[in-house]
């Protein structure tokens, strides 16, 4: 006969136990993947969204131009103001402290803007007052500042050699993202009052800001380009409305592709759980398919009811999984409030939901094919006897898990134990025999525990490197203080300063400079970084402007890789020691030339030497030095850093290094490094425990396709042992028996899943996250460890009811 589909779903209701027993390990792992798929592409879209919707408030504009330690000329300042309404702003780094009270000193981060701020957005005040730019010597003042300092509304500043008052403390401020990582809090104030701060004088590290306004339609990449190509040395860095915070978005891109990474992994774990569940539910149901088969249902009947039932079960499961990925996602969204642009709350992607579900039901379908079509395939008679005469599987129906890779590694171990010599034991020859003897569920195993275990790794070997490069890039070794802009002709007294609060202190002083690199290569056939429609992979250092200086010696934590450095008080052609890494990145050799725009003027020097550079060391590392012959005559200031004694650092030497310095050269600017280095490594920590909040959902799915696959086991062994108990076996036998079994099986696929989860683990933080591969093995094998241990007690509690299981009434229900 030929059901029709009413009649199908008709049959297939009435065999569906809405409690869903035997298909409860298919809802699991169906709900899990398909609630983390959602809910990483309702984040994931919910931040992309924000990023273009608020690009021109995160910017502050449609078009900003960013210079360095310069202001823009009568000619470009007209330029750029011919495009729309502008707006013009610096920031730099600077001291705030109370005046007659030189022990209340905190860094700043200074932003001067002037009346026409924010072109988009709004600025608020702390109670929610809607504000612009401060007027006159009013200060608009961070919550951080007022902390730091004990000061509040109507309170005095002193910045510089300006007098501030405390107009208010800021409550939003639009183009706070888009600034990017700072030094410390924000103080806002009007350019009149930058310009009586004296802070900005030749090679100040002042960053200028020009903002549009565009009109509507104006293409803003185009007009970007143009001002870039009319002023090629002026060293401008360009930002886009779309390109609000490049860093943000690439980190939202790497974070996004991440993710779903993960919640596809986790959706294809759960496919394999998905696959032992359909398996188990049909091997349970075998009697019945077979006598539908006697009543005359033909295969496509078959398929038609049993199909409906899993449908059924898989629907109410993507249901479920896409409720809780929308529920899960304001939790998400509150737990990386500070780190991404996203507010707590409910968020609805219908096309990320729509995403999720169909994939969710594709997994399904593709996993419970295969038994499916089994159930449907075999004659009556052979389902009866399915429990004595194991059905034969064909390599169509093992297609899947051979692709994935484990379905073949099961083959071959049942093969491997096959051709092995059989142990002396009683037990430990029947724990191998059961790894290859017909009906053995060796390969569902293979895979999820395969699987599980390398989730396991995978989620370790994540975990350990994050907190290695936490560690190596947040160094809990480093100076105490930065200082910047240090006058030349002043360092005399910044000397007697420091050695006056703390006489053995390390001082290291360099020379300061900005500039761009504007071409490399060599001398006759040089690349200009304007022409590049793609900065070269590596190649960060053309991107903007970078830190310069020169030296006469080979800057300390460097070594050269290449090349020469030159002798002091060298006066020949203009030199240049380049970093080992940006050779690499752009193909230099010794020889070849580097250009670099200092204040709008095109330098070049040849190529003499390169440098491996220790970043790790938190002091002055540059890209590029030169010979001083090269750019000491540009205008420029100094920088250096102050290392205190283990025994100097207290607070009474503290306060006596910042009110001296900061009362005797006011326009520079001492940074404690101790709260940076904490504000970087809550960065880091938080980016870590979102990636592993993330992973730790494939790890659930694995421990579910580990149970399930333990459950799907258990009918096939229900059999055995009662046949092994009617010739005599003890329960502590059958107990050994199963414990040999699966240790053997979780030892063999523990150096599989080693390889295999520290290879994806590895892709994640080297491919996609460009950290340093640091995995720390110790902790790694005792997360594999732990791994194996979940197994066996998975096993054994999984199995303990076989031991109880009472033979005469099992043979009676054969």
């Amino acid at each position: 006969m030929n059901l029709s589909w009413g009649a199908a779903w008709a049959l297939a209701r009435r065999g569906l136990d809405w409690r869903f027993k035997g298909l409860r390990l298919l809802l699991v792992c169906l709900v899990l993947g398909t609630a983390a798929l959602s809910a990483i592409g309702t984040l994931t879209g919910a931040i992309e969204r924000e990023l273009a919707t608020r690009g021109r408030e995160m910017l502050g504009a449609d078009l900003e131009f960013t210079l360095a330690a310069r202001q823009p000329s009568a000619e470009e300042r007209a330029a750029i103001a011919a495009m729309g309404d502008i707006s013009e702003g610096a920031r730099l780094q600077a001291m705030a402290r109370v005046p007659d009270d030189d022990t209340r000193t905190t860094p700043v981060e200074l932003k001067a803007v002037d009346a026409k701020w924010p072109l988009y957005g709004r600025f608020t005040l702390e109670g929610g007052k809607v504000a612009g730019a401060p007027e006159g010597m009013a200060a608009w003042i961070a919550p951080g500042v007022a902390d730091r300092l004990g000061v509040k509304i109507g309170d005095k500043l002193r910045v510089g050699e300006v007098e501030l008052r405390v107009g208010g403390v800021i409550g939003s401020e639009p183009d706070r993202l888009a600034e990017g990582f700072s030094l410390g809090p924000t103080v806002i104030v009007s350019k009149a009052a930058l310009d009586a701060s004296k802070l900005v004088q030749p090679g100040s590290m002042v960053r200028t800001k020009l903002r549009v306004r565009l009109p509507a339609g104006a293409d803003a990449v185009a007009l970007g380009e143009r001002i870039k190509a009319q002023f090629p040395l002026a060293g401008y860095e360009v930002r886009t409305r779309d390109k609000a915070s490049p860093g943000l978005d690439r980190f939202v891109s790497r974070m996004g592709q991440f993710l779903v990474l993960v919640a596809l992994a986790a959706l294809a774990i759960a496919g394999i759980g998905i696959g032992n569940g359909v398996n188990s539910y049909l091997e349970a149901r075998r009697g019945s398919i077979a006598t539908l088969k006697i009543l005359g249902a033909s295969s496509r009947d078959i398929a038609r009811i049993y199909l409906l039932q899993l449908a059924a079960a898989a629907s109410l499961a993507i249901l479920a999984g896409l409720v809780i990925g929308v529920s899960i996602t304001p939790l998400i969204g509150k737990a990386l409030e500070g780190l991404l642009p996203i507010e707590a709350g409910f968020v609805l992607d219908w096309g990320a939901l729509a995403i999720a579900a169909a994939y969710g039901a594709l997994i399904a379908l593709t996993f419970a094919a295969p038994p499916l079509a089994r159930a449907k395939a075999f004659p009556a008679m052979a389902l009866m006897r399915a429990r004595v005469s194991p059905l034969a599987g064909g390599w169509k129906g093992a297609a899947l898990p051979v692709a994935l890779g484990l379905g073949g590694l099961g083959w071959g171990l049942q093969r491997l134990a096959a051709k092995l010599p059989r142990p002396r034991g009683a037990i430990a020859r029947m724990a191998l025999a059961n790894l290859h003897r017909p009906g053995a569920q060796t390969s569902a195993l293979v895979v999820a525990l395969g699987f599980g275990l390398a989730a396991f790794v995978l989620l370790a070997g994540v975990q350990t490197s994050l907190d290695g490069n936490i560690a190596l890039r947040v160094p809990n070794r480093a100076p105490d203080y930065f200082v910047l802009d240090l006058p030349q002709g002043r360092t005399a007294e910044f000397d007697r300063i420091v050695q006056r609060a703390a006489p053995d202190a390390a001082v290291r002083k360099v020379p300061a400079l900005r500039g761009s690199i504007v071409a490399y290569g060599p001398a006759d056939a040089m690349t200009r970084v304007a022409d590049l429609k793609e900065i070269p992979e590596n190649a960060w250092p053309l991107r903007g402007d970078r830190g310069l200086t020169y030296a006469d010696e080979v800057p300390e934590g460097n070594v050269l890789a290449a090349g020469e450095w030159w002798p002091k008080a060298y006066s020949g052609e203009p030199l240049v020691s380049v970093d080992d890494d940006l050779r690499e990145a752009l193909g230099l050799k010794l020889g070849d030339r580097i250009a670099v725009s200092i204040l709008g003027v095109e330098r070049s020097a040849k190529i003499a030497s390169f440098r491996r550079i220790d970043w790790e060391n938190m002091g002055f590392n540059y890209v590029l030095v030169f010979s001083p012959n090269a750019i000491a005559d540009a205008p420029h200031n100094l920088a250096a850093t102050i290392s205190l004694p283990e025994g100097a650092k207290t607070p009474d030497v503290r306060r006596a290094i910042l009110g001296g310095l900061v009362k005797a050269l006011p326009s520079s600017s001492v940074i404690e490094i101790g709260p940076v280095l904490g504000q970087a490594r809550e960065i880091l920590s938080q980016m870590g425990a979102a990636i592993l909040a993330a992973a730790s959902v494939a790890i659930l799915a694995g421990m579910a396709v580990l149970a399930g696959a333990i459950a799907a086991a258990r009918e096939r062994k229900t059999y055995d042992n009662v046949i092994l108990r009617v010739l005599g076996a003890s329960r502590r036998q059958l107990l050994v028996l199963l414990v040999a079994e699966y240790g053997l099986l979780s030892a063999l696929l523990a150096g599989v899943a080693l390889v295999l989860g520290t290879g994806v683990a590895w892709g994640v933080i080297v491919l996609l996250f460009e950290f340093d591969w640091l995995p720390d093995w110790p902790r790694i094998l005792g997360v594999l460890g732990a791994g194996v241990a979940l197994v066996m007690v998975l096993a054994i509690a999984g199995s303990i009811g076989l031991l109880r299981t009472r033979p005469a009434q099992v043979l009676r229900e054969l």
